[in-house]
Protein backbone atom coordinates (compact mmCIF):
# COMPACT_ATOMS: atom_id res chain seq x y z
CA UNK A 1 0.00 0.00 0.00
CA UNK A 2 3.18 2.55 0.67
CA UNK A 3 4.10 1.31 -2.87
CA UNK A 4 0.84 2.45 -4.16
CA UNK A 5 0.49 5.95 -2.46
CA UNK A 6 4.33 6.83 -2.92
CA UNK A 7 3.80 5.87 -6.56
CA UNK A 8 0.28 7.82 -7.15
CA UNK A 9 2.18 10.99 -5.46
CA UNK A 10 5.19 10.63 -8.03
CA UNK A 11 2.62 10.44 -10.79
CA UNK A 12 0.48 13.27 -9.42
CA UNK A 13 4.02 15.58 -9.19
CA UNK A 14 4.79 14.16 -12.89
CA UNK A 15 1.61 15.54 -13.97
CA UNK A 16 1.70 18.73 -12.82
CA UNK A 17 5.27 19.60 -13.78
CA UNK A 18 4.58 20.30 -16.84
CA UNK A 19 1.82 21.95 -16.60
CA UNK A 20 3.26 24.52 -14.29
CA UNK A 21 6.12 25.08 -16.79
CA UNK A 22 3.26 25.77 -19.70
CA UNK A 23 1.41 28.29 -17.01
CA UNK A 24 4.81 30.19 -16.54
CA UNK A 25 5.20 30.42 -20.26
CA UNK A 26 1.52 31.61 -20.84
CA UNK A 27 1.96 34.10 -18.04
CA UNK A 28 5.43 35.28 -19.55
CA UNK A 29 3.91 35.88 -23.49
CA UNK A 30 0.52 37.59 -20.96
CA UNK A 31 -1.93 34.88 -22.22
CA UNK A 32 -4.69 33.46 -20.28
CA UNK A 33 -5.32 29.90 -18.90
CA UNK A 34 -8.74 29.39 -18.38
CA UNK A 35 -11.55 31.55 -20.78
CA UNK A 36 -13.55 33.07 -17.86
CA UNK A 37 -16.94 32.74 -19.41
CA UNK A 38 -17.08 28.64 -19.34
CA UNK A 39 -16.16 28.89 -15.73
CA UNK A 40 -18.39 28.18 -12.97
CA UNK A 41 -18.22 31.28 -10.06
CA UNK A 42 -17.68 28.86 -7.47
CA UNK A 43 -14.34 28.50 -8.75
CA UNK A 44 -13.30 31.65 -8.40
CA UNK A 45 -12.93 30.34 -4.36
CA UNK A 46 -9.68 28.24 -4.41
CA UNK A 47 -11.18 25.86 -1.91
CA UNK A 48 -13.98 24.10 -4.10
CA UNK A 49 -10.60 23.49 -6.08
CA UNK A 50 -9.04 21.73 -3.08
CA UNK A 51 -11.90 19.97 -2.04
CA UNK A 52 -12.23 18.63 -5.42
CA UNK A 53 -8.68 17.40 -5.64
CA UNK A 54 -9.17 15.93 -1.51
CA UNK A 55 -12.45 13.74 -3.07
CA UNK A 56 -11.06 12.27 -6.51
CA UNK A 57 -8.30 11.21 -4.26
CA UNK A 58 -10.25 9.79 -1.21
CA UNK A 59 -12.47 7.99 -3.83
CA UNK A 60 -9.25 6.44 -5.62
CA UNK A 61 -8.55 4.36 -3.06
CA UNK A 62 -12.03 3.93 -1.56
CA UNK A 63 -12.59 2.45 -5.05
CA UNK A 64 -9.23 0.12 -5.11
CA UNK A 65 -10.02 -1.46 -1.47
CA UNK A 66 -13.58 -1.65 -2.98
CA UNK A 67 -11.76 -3.33 -6.11
CA UNK A 68 -10.19 -5.97 -3.34
CA UNK A 69 -13.21 -7.13 -1.85
CA UNK A 70 -15.41 -7.33 -5.24
CA UNK A 71 -12.69 -9.98 -6.82
CA UNK A 72 -11.60 -11.38 -3.05
CA UNK A 73 -14.89 -14.10 -3.45
CA UNK A 74 -13.96 -15.29 -6.79
CA UNK A 75 -10.10 -15.06 -6.99
CA UNK A 76 -9.45 -14.41 -3.38
CA UNK A 77 -6.91 -11.46 -1.75
CA UNK A 78 -3.41 -12.64 -2.51
CA UNK A 79 -0.34 -10.58 -3.01
CA UNK A 80 -1.27 -11.81 -6.42
CA UNK A 81 -4.59 -9.92 -6.64
CA UNK A 82 -3.34 -6.92 -4.57
CA UNK A 83 -0.49 -6.82 -7.22
CA UNK A 84 -2.89 -6.55 -10.11
CA UNK A 85 -5.42 -4.27 -8.44
CA UNK A 86 -2.44 -1.88 -7.76
CA UNK A 87 -0.63 -2.37 -11.33
CA UNK A 88 -4.02 -1.81 -13.43
CA UNK A 89 -4.86 1.28 -11.18
CA UNK A 90 -1.38 2.78 -11.68
CA UNK A 91 -1.38 2.40 -15.25
CA UNK A 92 -5.51 4.13 -15.39
CA UNK A 93 -3.93 7.13 -13.01
CA UNK A 94 -0.36 7.41 -15.17
CA UNK A 95 -2.53 7.13 -18.55
CA UNK A 96 -5.26 9.73 -17.05
CA UNK A 97 -2.00 12.06 -15.67
CA UNK A 98 -1.13 12.20 -19.46
CA UNK A 99 -4.56 12.84 -20.60
CA UNK A 100 -5.55 15.24 -18.48
CA UNK A 101 -2.49 17.67 -18.40
CA UNK A 102 -2.80 17.90 -22.32
CA UNK A 103 -6.31 18.40 -22.20
CA UNK A 104 -6.08 21.36 -20.00
CA UNK A 105 -3.47 22.84 -21.95
CA UNK A 106 -5.41 22.29 -25.04
CA UNK A 107 -8.95 23.48 -24.11
CA UNK A 108 -8.88 25.01 -20.15
CA UNK A 109 -12.65 24.90 -19.52
CA UNK A 110 -13.30 23.39 -16.14
CA UNK A 111 -16.54 21.90 -17.86
CA UNK A 112 -14.38 18.93 -19.23
CA UNK A 113 -13.21 17.97 -15.77
CA UNK A 114 -16.17 18.13 -13.66
CA UNK A 115 -18.16 16.29 -16.93
CA UNK A 116 -15.74 13.59 -16.39
CA UNK A 117 -16.08 13.28 -12.97
CA UNK A 118 -19.58 12.95 -13.85
CA UNK A 119 -19.60 10.21 -15.62
CA UNK A 120 -16.85 8.27 -13.41
CA UNK A 121 -19.23 8.78 -10.39
CA UNK A 122 -21.88 7.02 -12.39
CA UNK A 123 -19.12 4.15 -14.20
CA UNK A 124 -18.35 3.81 -10.16
CA UNK A 125 -22.04 3.66 -9.05
CA UNK A 126 -22.54 0.87 -11.59
CA UNK A 127 -19.87 -1.39 -10.34
CA UNK A 128 -22.19 -3.12 -8.18
CA UNK A 129 -24.85 -3.73 -10.34
CA UNK A 130 -22.86 -5.39 -13.11
CA UNK A 131 -19.03 -6.32 -11.52
CA UNK A 132 -19.82 -9.97 -10.30
CA UNK A 133 -21.53 -10.42 -13.71
CA UNK A 134 -18.56 -9.35 -15.73
CA UNK A 135 -15.88 -11.10 -13.28
CA UNK A 136 -18.07 -14.10 -13.95
CA UNK A 137 -18.33 -13.96 -17.77
CA UNK A 138 -14.49 -13.12 -17.72
CA UNK A 139 -14.12 -16.17 -15.66
CA UNK A 140 -16.12 -18.45 -18.03
CA UNK A 141 -14.63 -17.20 -21.45
CA UNK A 142 -10.64 -17.65 -20.06
CA UNK A 143 -11.18 -20.90 -18.17
CA UNK A 144 -11.65 -22.32 -21.69
CA UNK A 145 -9.20 -20.29 -23.78
CA UNK A 146 -6.51 -20.04 -21.03
CA UNK A 147 -4.26 -22.77 -19.68
CA UNK A 148 -1.73 -21.43 -17.43
CA UNK A 149 -1.70 -18.27 -15.20
CA UNK A 150 -5.71 -18.46 -15.12
CA UNK A 151 -6.26 -15.98 -11.82
CA UNK A 152 -3.77 -13.60 -13.33
CA UNK A 153 -5.62 -13.66 -16.44
CA UNK A 154 -8.58 -13.54 -15.21
CA UNK A 155 -7.97 -11.14 -12.49
CA UNK A 156 -6.16 -8.24 -14.55
CA UNK A 157 -8.92 -8.73 -17.76
CA UNK A 158 -11.63 -8.00 -14.59
CA UNK A 159 -9.48 -5.17 -13.55
CA UNK A 160 -8.87 -3.87 -16.70
CA UNK A 161 -12.94 -3.73 -17.91
CA UNK A 162 -14.14 -2.63 -14.39
CA UNK A 163 -11.77 0.02 -12.98
CA UNK A 164 -9.56 0.90 -15.68
CA UNK A 165 -11.81 3.33 -17.45
CA UNK A 166 -13.16 5.24 -14.00
CA UNK A 167 -9.66 5.66 -12.12
CA UNK A 168 -8.42 7.19 -15.73
CA UNK A 169 -10.78 9.87 -15.51
CA UNK A 170 -10.43 10.30 -12.16
CA UNK A 171 -6.73 10.74 -13.04
CA UNK A 172 -7.31 13.87 -14.95
CA UNK A 173 -8.10 15.61 -11.93
CA UNK A 174 -5.14 16.55 -10.25
CA UNK A 175 -3.34 17.50 -13.82
CA UNK A 176 -6.53 19.79 -14.48
CA UNK A 177 -6.83 21.38 -11.10
CA UNK A 178 -3.29 22.42 -11.65
CA UNK A 179 -3.61 24.34 -14.50
CA UNK A 180 -7.05 25.77 -13.18
CA UNK A 181 -5.40 26.82 -9.68
CA UNK A 182 -2.06 28.57 -10.71
CA UNK A 183 -2.57 32.08 -11.08
CA UNK A 184 0.77 33.38 -10.94
CA UNK A 185 4.42 32.61 -10.82
CA UNK A 186 4.34 33.86 -7.28
CA UNK A 187 1.95 31.25 -5.50
CA UNK A 188 2.48 28.62 -7.87
CA UNK A 189 4.43 26.53 -5.53
CA UNK A 190 2.00 27.20 -2.41
CA UNK A 191 -1.22 26.10 -4.88
CA UNK A 192 0.73 23.12 -5.76
CA UNK A 193 1.60 21.93 -2.86
CA UNK A 194 -1.93 22.79 -1.28
CA UNK A 195 -3.31 20.63 -3.89
CA UNK A 196 -1.16 17.18 -2.76
CA UNK A 197 -1.61 18.08 0.78
CA UNK A 198 -5.78 17.87 -0.03
CA UNK A 199 -4.90 14.61 -2.45
CA UNK A 200 -2.49 12.82 0.46
CA UNK A 201 -5.11 13.65 3.36
CA UNK A 202 -7.77 12.44 0.75
CA UNK A 203 -6.45 9.37 0.26
CA UNK A 204 -5.59 8.53 3.51
CA UNK A 205 -8.90 9.08 4.53
CA UNK A 206 -10.11 6.96 1.53
CA UNK A 207 -7.94 4.15 2.80
CA UNK A 208 -8.94 4.02 6.60
CA UNK A 209 -12.48 4.57 5.69
CA UNK A 210 -13.53 1.80 3.40
CA UNK A 211 -11.22 -0.86 5.66
CA UNK A 212 -12.63 -0.21 8.83
CA UNK A 213 -15.88 1.75 8.61
CA UNK A 214 -17.96 1.52 5.33
CA UNK A 215 -16.94 -2.40 4.72
CA UNK A 216 -17.64 -4.02 7.73
CA UNK A 217 -20.59 -1.59 8.25
CA UNK A 218 -22.60 -2.13 4.79
CA UNK A 219 -20.63 -3.92 2.28
CA UNK A 220 -18.63 -3.60 -0.48
CA UNK A 221 -21.55 -2.62 -2.83
CA UNK A 222 -22.85 0.53 -0.78
CA UNK A 223 -19.24 1.25 -0.64
CA UNK A 224 -18.99 2.17 -3.72
CA UNK A 225 -22.22 4.13 -3.69
CA UNK A 226 -20.95 6.40 -1.01
CA UNK A 227 -18.44 7.11 -2.88
CA UNK A 228 -20.19 7.17 -6.12
CA UNK A 229 -22.36 10.05 -4.66
CA UNK A 230 -19.72 11.92 -2.91
CA UNK A 231 -18.20 12.47 -6.86
CA UNK A 232 -21.60 12.99 -7.92
CA UNK A 233 -22.37 15.81 -5.41
CA UNK A 234 -19.13 17.47 -6.35
CA UNK A 235 -19.51 17.64 -10.13
CA UNK A 236 -23.40 18.80 -10.03
CA UNK A 237 -22.38 21.40 -7.21
CA UNK A 238 -19.96 22.89 -9.90
CA UNK A 239 -22.53 22.69 -12.72
CA UNK A 240 -25.43 23.96 -9.91
CA UNK A 241 -23.54 27.18 -9.24
CA UNK A 242 -22.70 27.91 -12.75
CA UNK A 243 -26.70 27.26 -14.06
CA UNK A 244 -25.59 24.80 -16.90
CA UNK A 245 -25.23 21.04 -17.37
CA UNK A 246 -28.96 20.39 -15.89
CA UNK A 247 -29.64 17.87 -18.97
CA UNK A 248 -26.33 16.10 -17.61
CA UNK A 249 -27.41 16.28 -13.60
CA UNK A 250 -30.61 14.78 -14.53
CA UNK A 251 -29.20 11.83 -16.50
CA UNK A 252 -26.94 11.16 -13.97
CA UNK A 253 -28.82 11.40 -10.84
CA UNK A 254 -31.68 9.00 -12.74
CA UNK A 255 -28.88 6.46 -13.34
CA UNK A 256 -27.25 6.50 -10.07
CA UNK A 257 -30.56 6.36 -8.39
CA UNK A 258 -31.41 3.44 -10.38
CA UNK A 259 -27.58 2.38 -9.14
CA UNK A 260 -28.96 2.55 -5.39
CA UNK A 261 -32.12 0.48 -6.36
CA UNK A 262 -30.11 -2.58 -8.15
CA UNK A 263 -27.01 -2.51 -6.34
CA UNK A 264 -27.55 -1.95 -3.07
CA UNK A 265 -27.56 -5.79 -2.49
CA UNK A 266 -24.29 -7.42 -0.85
CA UNK A 267 -24.90 -10.87 -2.36
CA UNK A 268 -22.00 -11.81 -4.56
CA UNK A 269 -23.63 -15.44 -4.80
CA UNK A 270 -26.59 -14.16 -6.57
CA UNK A 271 -27.72 -17.70 -8.00
CA UNK A 272 -27.90 -18.30 -4.06
CA UNK A 273 -31.52 -18.53 -2.80
CA UNK A 274 -31.65 -19.91 0.46
CA UNK A 275 -28.70 -18.57 2.31
CA UNK A 276 -28.38 -18.50 6.12
CA UNK A 277 -26.10 -15.70 6.41
CA UNK A 278 -24.01 -13.57 4.00
CA UNK A 279 -21.98 -10.83 4.79
CA UNK A 280 -18.47 -9.52 4.94
CA UNK A 281 -16.14 -8.44 7.73
CA UNK A 282 -12.27 -6.65 7.66
CA UNK A 283 -10.79 -10.12 5.89
CA UNK A 284 -13.45 -12.20 4.66
CA UNK A 285 -16.68 -12.77 2.56
CA UNK A 286 -18.40 -14.95 4.69
CA UNK A 287 -21.46 -17.53 3.43
CA UNK A 288 -23.23 -19.24 5.89
CA UNK A 289 -25.95 -21.93 4.33
CA UNK A 290 -27.79 -24.59 5.41
CA UNK A 291 -29.33 -28.44 4.22
CA UNK A 292 -30.35 -31.63 6.23
CA UNK A 293 -26.98 -32.89 6.96
CA UNK A 294 -24.62 -29.86 7.62
CA UNK A 295 -24.26 -26.04 8.59
CA UNK A 296 -21.33 -24.95 5.97
CA UNK A 297 -19.05 -21.66 6.05
CA UNK A 298 -17.55 -20.55 3.34
CA UNK A 299 -15.10 -17.31 2.49
CA UNK A 300 -14.93 -18.17 -1.47
CA UNK A 301 -18.10 -17.60 -3.12
CA UNK A 302 -17.09 -19.82 -6.00
CA UNK A 303 -16.08 -23.09 -4.19
CA UNK A 304 -14.68 -24.29 -0.68
CA UNK A 305 -15.69 -24.93 2.35
CA UNK A 306 -13.60 -23.78 5.21
CA UNK A 307 -16.10 -24.99 8.22
CA UNK A 308 -18.98 -27.42 9.06
CA UNK A 309 -21.12 -28.59 11.37
CA UNK A 310 -22.39 -32.05 11.06
CA UNK A 311 -26.18 -32.08 12.48
CA UNK A 312 -25.88 -35.79 13.46
CA UNK A 313 -22.43 -35.06 15.36
CA UNK A 314 -21.15 -38.15 12.90
CA UNK A 315 -17.83 -37.71 10.88
CA UNK A 316 -17.79 -34.72 8.62
CA UNK A 317 -15.95 -36.99 5.37
CA UNK A 318 -13.64 -34.24 5.42
CA UNK A 319 -9.74 -33.70 6.61
CA UNK A 320 -10.84 -32.89 9.84
CA UNK A 321 -11.56 -36.71 10.20
CA UNK A 322 -7.85 -37.04 9.65
CA UNK A 323 -6.79 -34.52 11.63
CA UNK A 324 -8.41 -36.52 14.32
CA UNK A 325 -5.74 -38.94 14.55
CA UNK A 326 -3.33 -36.64 16.10
CA UNK A 327 -4.88 -36.51 20.01
CA UNK A 328 -4.09 -40.85 19.39
CA UNK A 329 -0.33 -40.08 18.27
CA UNK A 330 0.79 -38.18 21.94
CA UNK A 331 1.75 -40.00 24.34
CA UNK A 332 -1.11 -39.00 26.79
CA UNK A 333 -2.49 -42.11 28.33
CA UNK A 334 -6.11 -41.02 26.89
CA UNK A 335 -6.95 -38.54 23.85
CA UNK A 336 -9.05 -36.50 26.60
CA UNK A 337 -5.98 -35.58 28.26
CA UNK A 338 -4.14 -34.24 25.54
CA UNK A 339 -4.08 -29.95 25.87
CA UNK A 340 -4.86 -28.63 22.05
CA UNK A 341 -4.36 -25.75 20.34
CA UNK A 342 -6.11 -24.60 16.89
CA UNK A 343 -4.40 -22.05 14.10
CA UNK A 344 -7.05 -20.86 12.33
CA UNK A 345 -10.41 -22.02 14.67
CA UNK A 346 -13.14 -21.00 11.83
CA UNK A 347 -15.99 -21.97 12.80
CA UNK A 348 -14.85 -24.43 15.42
CA UNK A 349 -15.19 -28.03 13.85
CA UNK A 350 -12.19 -29.61 14.68
CA UNK A 351 -12.72 -28.82 17.99
CA UNK A 352 -15.88 -29.94 18.34
CA UNK A 353 -14.99 -33.26 16.60
CA UNK A 354 -12.64 -33.86 18.70
CA UNK A 355 -14.94 -32.83 21.73
CA UNK A 356 -17.78 -34.79 20.25
CA UNK A 357 -15.44 -38.26 19.93
CA UNK A 358 -12.71 -37.84 22.71
CA UNK A 359 -14.42 -36.02 25.73
CA UNK A 360 -13.60 -32.54 27.41
CA UNK A 361 -10.18 -31.98 26.08
CA UNK A 362 -8.98 -28.59 27.31
CA UNK A 363 -8.74 -26.82 23.82
CA UNK A 364 -8.56 -23.06 22.64
CA UNK A 365 -8.39 -21.41 19.14
CA UNK A 366 -6.42 -18.54 17.53
CA UNK A 367 -8.83 -16.58 14.82
CA UNK A 368 -7.86 -13.64 13.44
CA UNK A 369 -11.62 -13.11 12.13
CA UNK A 370 -13.42 -12.12 14.82
CA UNK A 371 -17.10 -11.95 13.03
CA UNK A 372 -15.95 -16.08 11.89
CA UNK A 373 -16.04 -16.41 15.63
CA UNK A 374 -19.40 -15.00 16.31
CA UNK A 375 -20.98 -17.26 13.70
CA UNK A 376 -19.25 -19.82 15.42
CA UNK A 377 -21.17 -19.06 18.25
CA UNK A 378 -24.65 -18.10 16.59
CA UNK A 379 -24.90 -20.92 14.10
CA UNK A 380 -22.49 -23.26 14.77
CA UNK A 381 -22.82 -24.59 18.23
CA UNK A 382 -18.99 -23.60 19.53
CA UNK A 383 -18.53 -24.70 22.79
CA UNK A 384 -18.63 -21.39 25.41
CA UNK A 385 -15.73 -23.00 27.51
CA UNK A 386 -13.57 -23.09 24.53
CA UNK A 387 -11.79 -19.58 24.56
CA UNK A 388 -10.91 -17.96 21.07
CA UNK A 389 -8.39 -15.43 20.68
CA UNK A 390 -8.65 -13.35 17.88
CA UNK A 391 -5.33 -12.42 16.77
CA UNK A 392 -2.75 -13.73 14.06
CA UNK A 393 -1.32 -17.55 14.48
CA UNK A 394 1.73 -16.82 14.66
CA UNK A 395 1.86 -13.99 16.70
CA UNK A 396 -0.25 -15.64 19.16
CA UNK A 397 2.78 -18.24 19.44
CA UNK A 398 5.74 -15.04 19.86
CA UNK A 399 3.19 -13.97 23.16
CA UNK A 400 2.83 -16.55 25.12
CA UNK A 401 4.55 -19.68 27.06
CA UNK A 402 2.35 -22.36 27.10
CA UNK A 403 3.10 -25.97 25.49
CA UNK A 404 0.40 -28.27 24.10
CA UNK A 405 0.31 -31.87 22.97
CA UNK A 406 -1.63 -30.73 19.41
CA UNK A 407 -1.42 -27.74 17.82
CA UNK A 408 -3.57 -28.02 14.31
CA UNK A 409 -2.24 -25.52 11.94
CA UNK A 410 -5.27 -25.02 9.65
CA UNK A 411 -4.71 -21.62 8.39
CA UNK A 412 -4.30 -22.32 4.96
CA UNK A 413 -7.52 -21.12 2.71
CA UNK A 414 -7.11 -21.95 -1.47
CA UNK A 415 -4.67 -19.58 -2.78
CA UNK A 416 -4.35 -17.47 0.15
CA UNK A 417 -1.68 -18.84 2.61
CA UNK A 418 -0.52 -16.69 4.69
CA UNK A 419 3.41 -16.50 4.40
CA UNK A 420 4.53 -16.11 7.88
CA UNK A 421 2.61 -19.11 8.88
CA UNK A 422 4.72 -21.09 6.06
CA UNK A 423 8.55 -20.57 6.65
CA UNK A 424 10.68 -22.80 9.06
CA UNK A 425 10.81 -20.24 11.38
CA UNK A 426 7.17 -20.26 12.48
CA UNK A 427 7.29 -24.49 12.36
CA UNK A 428 10.39 -23.89 14.62
CA UNK A 429 8.03 -21.80 16.45
CA UNK A 430 5.34 -24.23 16.54
CA UNK A 431 7.54 -27.01 17.97
CA UNK A 432 9.10 -24.80 20.77
CA UNK A 433 4.98 -24.42 21.79
CA UNK A 434 5.05 -28.79 21.75
CA UNK A 435 5.48 -30.77 24.92
CA UNK A 436 7.82 -33.96 24.32
CA UNK A 437 5.78 -35.95 22.95
CA UNK A 438 3.35 -33.16 21.08
CA UNK A 439 2.51 -33.71 17.51
CA UNK A 440 1.61 -30.51 15.12
CA UNK A 441 -1.13 -31.71 12.43
CA UNK A 442 -1.04 -29.25 9.31
CA UNK A 443 -3.99 -28.86 7.13
CA UNK A 444 -2.78 -28.50 2.84
CA UNK A 445 -5.38 -27.85 1.00
CA UNK A 446 -4.13 -28.19 -2.31
CA UNK A 447 -2.56 -31.06 -3.07
CA UNK A 448 -0.18 -30.41 -5.75
CA UNK A 449 1.89 -33.15 -8.43
CA UNK A 450 4.33 -31.45 -10.29
CA UNK A 451 8.02 -31.06 -8.62
CA UNK A 452 8.34 -28.39 -6.45
CA UNK A 453 4.49 -27.93 -5.31
CA UNK A 454 3.58 -25.94 -2.90
CA UNK A 455 3.06 -29.19 -0.82
CA UNK A 456 6.37 -30.04 -1.32
CA UNK A 457 7.98 -27.20 -0.29
CA UNK A 458 5.74 -26.81 2.79
CA UNK A 459 6.52 -30.75 4.09
CA UNK A 460 10.25 -30.01 3.35
CA UNK A 461 10.22 -26.87 5.38
CA UNK A 462 8.41 -28.83 8.16
CA UNK A 463 10.88 -31.42 7.44
CA UNK A 464 13.98 -29.07 8.20
CA UNK A 465 12.31 -28.33 11.92
CA UNK A 466 10.66 -31.90 12.85
CA UNK A 467 12.21 -35.36 13.48
CA UNK A 468 9.41 -37.39 11.96
CA UNK A 469 7.01 -36.22 8.96
CA UNK A 470 3.93 -38.34 7.77
CA UNK A 471 1.08 -37.54 5.39
CA UNK A 472 -1.85 -38.81 3.97
CA UNK A 473 -4.19 -37.70 1.29
CA UNK A 474 -7.85 -36.72 2.09
CA UNK A 475 -9.97 -39.02 -0.29
CA UNK A 476 -12.02 -37.13 -2.24
CA UNK A 477 -10.74 -33.69 -1.93
CA UNK A 478 -7.84 -31.35 -2.36
CA UNK A 479 -6.07 -31.94 0.89
CA UNK A 480 -3.20 -33.45 2.46
CA UNK A 481 -2.70 -34.03 6.57
CA UNK A 482 0.52 -33.74 7.60
CA UNK A 483 1.74 -34.87 10.97
CA UNK A 484 4.71 -33.67 12.29
CA UNK A 485 6.85 -34.72 16.06
CA UNK A 486 10.15 -35.49 17.47
CA UNK A 487 8.49 -38.44 18.80
CA UNK A 488 9.72 -41.63 17.12
CA UNK A 489 6.85 -43.62 18.20
CA UNK A 490 3.75 -41.66 16.99
CA UNK A 491 2.69 -44.70 14.48
CA UNK A 492 3.09 -47.37 17.86
CA UNK A 493 1.02 -44.53 19.60
CA UNK A 494 -1.42 -44.42 16.93
CA UNK A 495 -1.98 -48.19 16.24
CA UNK A 496 -2.38 -48.86 20.42
CA UNK A 497 -5.09 -46.04 20.66
CA UNK A 498 -7.31 -46.61 17.50
CA UNK A 499 -7.67 -50.36 18.78
CA UNK A 500 -9.53 -48.59 21.95
CA UNK A 501 -11.41 -46.34 20.27
CA UNK A 502 -15.65 -47.35 21.24
CA UNK A 503 -17.12 -45.54 17.89
CA UNK A 504 -17.28 -47.82 15.09
CA UNK A 505 -16.87 -45.23 12.53
CA UNK A 506 -13.91 -43.19 14.19
CA UNK A 507 -12.22 -46.78 14.87
CA UNK A 508 -12.45 -47.31 10.94
CA UNK A 509 -11.79 -43.76 9.92
CA UNK A 510 -8.22 -44.26 12.00
CA UNK A 511 -7.35 -47.16 10.47
CA UNK A 512 -7.38 -45.59 7.15
CA UNK A 513 -5.61 -43.02 8.19
CA UNK A 514 -3.11 -45.55 9.59
CA UNK A 515 -3.17 -47.44 6.82
CA UNK A 516 -2.10 -44.54 3.98
CA UNK A 517 0.29 -43.10 5.99
CA UNK A 518 3.79 -42.52 3.65
CA UNK A 519 6.61 -41.35 5.88
CA UNK A 520 7.65 -38.20 4.24
CA UNK A 521 10.97 -38.21 2.11
CA UNK A 522 12.35 -34.55 2.91
CA UNK A 523 13.87 -32.40 -0.28
CA UNK A 524 15.72 -28.78 -0.20
CA UNK A 525 12.86 -26.82 -0.92
CA UNK A 526 12.87 -25.20 2.25
CA UNK A 527 11.01 -21.62 2.97
CA UNK A 528 12.37 -19.05 5.56
CA UNK A 529 10.18 -15.90 5.92
CA UNK A 530 12.98 -14.28 3.66
CA UNK A 531 11.94 -16.43 0.86
CA UNK A 532 8.30 -18.12 0.52
CA UNK A 533 6.47 -17.67 -2.44
CA UNK A 534 3.39 -19.07 -1.55
CA UNK A 535 1.22 -17.03 -4.05
CA UNK A 536 3.17 -18.23 -6.73
CA UNK A 537 3.20 -21.52 -5.74
CA UNK A 538 -0.48 -21.80 -5.03
CA UNK A 539 -1.30 -20.28 -8.65
CA UNK A 540 0.65 -23.34 -9.77
CA UNK A 541 -1.51 -26.32 -8.37
CA UNK A 542 -4.90 -24.01 -8.58
CA UNK A 543 -4.17 -24.24 -12.29
CA UNK A 544 -3.48 -27.89 -12.00
CA UNK A 545 -6.99 -28.16 -10.31
CA UNK A 546 -8.87 -26.11 -13.38
CA UNK A 547 -6.83 -28.34 -15.95
CA UNK A 548 -8.39 -31.17 -14.26
CA UNK A 549 -12.09 -29.95 -13.44
CA UNK A 550 -13.01 -28.68 -17.04
CA UNK A 551 -11.11 -30.73 -18.72
CA UNK A 552 -14.26 -32.51 -19.46
CA UNK A 553 -16.05 -29.48 -20.17
CA UNK A 554 -13.15 -28.56 -22.87
CA UNK A 555 -13.64 -31.31 -24.51
CA UNK A 556 -18.11 -30.48 -24.75
CA UNK A 557 -17.50 -27.14 -26.03
CA UNK A 558 -14.88 -28.18 -28.82
CA UNK A 559 -17.09 -30.92 -30.18
CA UNK A 560 -20.29 -29.09 -29.61
CA UNK A 561 -19.13 -25.27 -28.67
CA UNK A 562 -20.92 -22.76 -26.33
CA UNK A 563 -24.93 -24.45 -26.21
CA UNK A 564 -23.02 -27.69 -25.77
CA UNK A 565 -21.43 -26.61 -22.51
CA UNK A 566 -24.71 -24.89 -21.42
CA UNK A 567 -26.68 -28.30 -21.84
CA UNK A 568 -24.19 -30.38 -19.99
CA UNK A 569 -24.31 -27.68 -16.96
Amino acid sequence: MRLWVQGYQLMYRCGIIKTVMMKKHEIQKGKHVMNTDNTASILKNKLFLYLTEFFAGMSVMAVELGASRLLAPYFSSSQIVWTIIIGTIMIAMALGNIYGGRSADKNPNPDKLYGRILIAAVWIAAIPVVGKYIILGISALLIFTVSTNFLIWAAFAACMVIFVFPLFLLGTVTPSLAKYSVDSLDDSGKVVGTLGAFNTIGSIIGTFVPTFISIPAVGTSITFLIFAGILLALALTYFISGKKGAAKGVVSAGIFLLCCLLGKSNSFAFWESSLTYEGESIYNYLQVKENDRSVILSTNVLFGVQSLLMKNEGLTGMYYDYAMAAPLMTGQDKPADCDVLILGMGTGTYAHQCRNYYGDMEIEGVEIDEKITNLAREYFEMPEDVNVTTYDGRAYLNAIDGKYDVIMVDAYQDITIPFQMSSMEFFTLVKDHLNEDGVMVVNMNMRGSSEGSINQHLADTISSVFGEVYTVDVKGSTNRELFASDNPQILENLAIHRENLADENLAAMMAAVADNLIAYEAGDYIMTDDKAPVELLGMQVIDELIRDEVAYYKKIYEEQGVQGVINAL
